[in-house]
């Protein structure tokens, strides 16, 4: 073979193939169309230094655009105070994987299990996992829980006003474990809550996804919905942008069965779609059908305060025909990032990072429309985002921002331009981005 780095010896992969009936390794792929082989020269550069390498990686990343970023629709810039990586970077963190041995873990449990307290607090639902992939998973999941609790109910209503990726996955999720979906429309930009009772009370209504900020931006008002629900023994899941609670209506507030979201707005810089962190909350009495992990608190042998892993609802513990979705490894990793983060911004850092994004968003929101060339689409209220109607051509517009290294202007399946403002935009890059569109 002459590959240092394999541990078979030519006498180790004689004897399997002997044993399968081939002669060589190449017989393994005997079944692949020639026309699918490659049999020419592999275009690899030559062997280089380490200072040489250096140069290409530094020439290879001066061909990426650093854009001032307008735009959000699920990915927010938010700010990302420079302690976290700092600190996540430890090899301790870096290189922990799922703490199944409580004894040597507690670093890991400690901070997974302060994850879930400061989730639950922003939620004001009782119980929190540890944790998602992502928002979107985890409103999929949030789908699962309610078909498991509610048992023969086969219908789940969720609300087109969610992010286009976010009903895509639910989709995927629900095709393949026969969940009839029922997409309640949008009216003025919010769920129509009309539509909504009409199909509860219907019956056969497992439960509803809906947004706590939707898709155009705007804050919904969920005020009632639990009860319909819970009349007719539906539950409520609302999707949620975490950073956003420290200053809107929470799910607990809503009297909601479930709480899911993406927990990017809590410092995870966007780096190319990844990596992000799901949430997934509920109320005591669901814990049980909560996918991945919980980690409990309890006393040791002397007393004192430990951690562990319980209600672990997964496969390896439990009959699999009974068990929740297994989802964990060091996707903690990313849980330790907005711990961190939550834990540096505090209660009052919170508030502020809101009310700067509102701020400015409501600043460019109204001088926008006092170029003439944009028009409101919806008289709702808005935080950090908001969609406009405009007369500019779109392609055009976005083509004028980029050159000036600006990304927004985000157009949306209704033909609308989507635009976000975050506690990281100043006045001076809010003003030169009205300044393009004066001048088109």
């Amino acid at each position: 073979m002459g590959i240092s780095y394999f541990p078979h010896t030519e006498e180790d992969i004689q004897s399997m193939l002997q044993r399968i009936g081939m002669k060589s390794l190449d017989d393994l792929y005997s079944d692949v169309p020639k026309d699918f082989v490659y049999n020419e020269e592999y275009s690899l550069p030559s062997e280089m230094s380490e200072i040489e390498v250096r140069r290409k990686f530094e020439e290879l990343q001066n061909k990426n655009s650093r854009l001032t970023v307008f735009c959000g629709c699920g990915a927010y810039d938010h700010y990302s105070p420079a302690v976290i990586p700092a600190l996540i970077s430890r090899s301790e963190y870096l290189t922990a994987y799922t703490p199944y041995q409580a004894e040597i873990s507690q670093g890991t449990l400690r901070y997974i299990f302060e994850f879930q307290s400061m989730i639950c607090e922003l939620t004001g639902l009782e119980c929190t996992n540890a944790s998602m992939y992502d928002g979107a998973t985890s409103a999929a999941e949030s789908m699962m829980m309610m078909m498991a609790a509610t048992k023969k109910k086969t219908r789940v209503l969720v609300s087109d006003t969610l992010l286009d990726q976010v009903k895509k996955v639910i989709g995927t999720y629900a095709k393949w474990h026969g969940v009839e979906l029922f997409h309640i429309p949008a009216k003025d930009g919010v769920t129509d809550l009309d539509i909504l009772s009409a199909e509860v009370a219907k019956g056969d209504v497992a439960g509803a996804i809906l947004p706590s900020i939707n898709k155009y931006g705007i804050v919904e008002n969920l005020s009632g919905v639990a009860d319909q629900l819970h009349a007719q023994k539906g539950l409520l899941s609302i999707y949620c942008d975490p950073s956003a609670l420290a200053v809107v209506k929470t799910p607990g507030e809503y009297n909601a069965d479930i709480a899911c979201g993406d927990g990017q707005t809590l410092g995870i810089p966007m780096c190319y779609g990844g990596p992000y962190v799901g949430f997934l909350s509920c109320k005591k009495d669901l814990v049980r059908k909560l996918p991945g992990r919980i980690v409990g608190a309890t006393t040791d042998v002397d007393g004192k305060r430990a951690f562990v892993l319980t209600l672990q609802a997964r496969e390896q513990h439990i009959r699999r025909e009974k068990a929740n979705s297994n989802i964990c490894s060091n996707q903690s990793l990313m849980a330790l990032y907005v711990t961190i983060y939550m834990s540096l911004m505090g209660k009052q850092g919170m508030k502020d990072v809101n009310e700067l994004s509102y701020g400015g968003a409501h600043y460019l929101y109204k001088e926008l429309l006092a170029t003439g060339k944009f028009k409101a689409v919806f008289d709702k209220p808005f935080l950090k985002e908001f969609v406009l109607s405009t007369t500019l051509p779109v392609a055009d517009l976005q083509k004028q921002l980029l050159d000036k290294g600006i990304f927004g202007a985000l157009q949306t399946e209704e033909g609308y331009v989507s635009f976000c403002v975050t506690e990281q935009r100043t006045k001076e890059e809010i003003d030169s981005l009205i300044e393009i569109v004066k001048s088109m």
